[in-house]
Formats: structure tokens, sequence, C-alpha cells
């Protein structure tokens, strides 16, 4: 029970602070789950993201998901889910509830375009964070780049191609590169032993 709540507890305060979206949450997801608390590694966080990106929801969302039931199965799932979106949920109804026109008081306007601000610096922090991690080779490299010029171009051609089909796609092209480099590695090891 102390794991569901703390599950809970960790998810609603993470929840609360939700601006900007799942890139932006990378950095506070890192820090609380992978640092302070090390329910998870980097590598699983950056997995959990891919997937969260194919999956329909907040990525962010989807993390909690994910996390909550590695830790405690289903239980653990439910815990950190109704965790990360209680905060947001009250929130919400505050602001509906108490404030007429809530979107167009000046100091409400000022606090949004410091949020904005932030929130690039936060997706800026998780870019580069992900590039160091992620880009450590020429095939990855050449991957980026054609995955970023058909998603950057993706207005211009005659067709948008879904930013989860390019996730699936490079996913698949990861699997076919790995296949074919450990192939070589075993023949050539053959080829050694001959």
């Amino acid at each position: 029970m102390n794991q569901l709540l703390d599950l809970y507890w960790t998810f609603l305060k993470i929840g609360c602070v939700t601006f900007g979206g799942g890139y932006a949450m990378l950095p506070i997801l890192e820090r609380e789950l992978v640092t302070k608390r090390q329910w998870t590694t980097m590598d699983d966080l950056r997995d959990y993201f891919s997937i969260g990106q194919c999956t329909p929801g907040i990525i962010s969302l989807n993390v909690s998901t994910f996390i909550g039931q590695k830790r405690c199965g289903v239980k653990g799932a439910i815990a950190a889910t109704v965790g990360f979106l209680t905060g947001p949920i009250i929130i919400i109804l505050i602001i509906a509830s108490f404030l007429k026109n809530f979107a167009t008081l000046e100091i409400v306007q000022h606090a949004f375009a410091g949020i904005r601000v932030c929130v690039c610096v936060l997706i800026l922090q998780a870019v580069l964070r992900l590039w160091k991690k992620s880009v450590i080779d020429p095939f990855t490299l050449a991957l980026y780049l054609i995955i970023f010029a058909l998603n950057a171009l993706s207005g211009v051609l005659p067709f948008k191609i879904p930013a989860a089909v390019l996730v699936i796609c490079a996913g698949i092209i990861g699997i076919i590169a790995s296949e074919i480099k450990n192939r070589k590695g075993q023949s050539s090891a053959k080829g050694g032993e001959a």
C-alpha cells in the first residue's frame, strides 16, 4: 500500500507542473524518477517516451502509467495515472469555477508568456539530452536527418506523415540495422576462427 501511495503522491506532484507537454516534462521526470527515486533508468525512460509518442494520450501520462505498471503492476499503473491526473483536474476545476474570462486577465496572459519561455527551455534541454544519448554514430545521425526532414517537410509534401508512423519506421530501421550489424559481427568472428 505504501508503494501505491508513493506512486500516487509522486505523480500528483509531477502532474501539477505539467506545462508544455511530454518533452518539456523529460527533465522533471528524469530528476524525480531516475535520479531521485531510481525507479527507472534513463534508457528505459527514453523507451517509455518513444512508446508514449505512439500511443494515444499525453506522453507524460503514458510514461506515468508505464512506470506505475513496472513498479506495482496494474494497481501501480492506476495509482500513477490517477495521481498524474488529479492535480491538473483540480486546477482546471478551480479555474473554471471561480474565474470568469480567466484567459483574458492581464496577469494570466503575462504568466502564460513566462511559462511559454520556460517550456521552450525545457524542451530544448530535453532535445539536447536525447541527442547526446541517441545520436551516437553516423548511422543514427543519418536516420535523425532523414526523419527530421520528413517531419519538417511534411507540410510541403503532397502527403502528411504522422509522427507515430515516423517513430515506428525509425524503430523498424533500428531493428534491421542491429540485425545486419550482428550478422556481420558473427560472420567476421567465424572468418577469424577459420
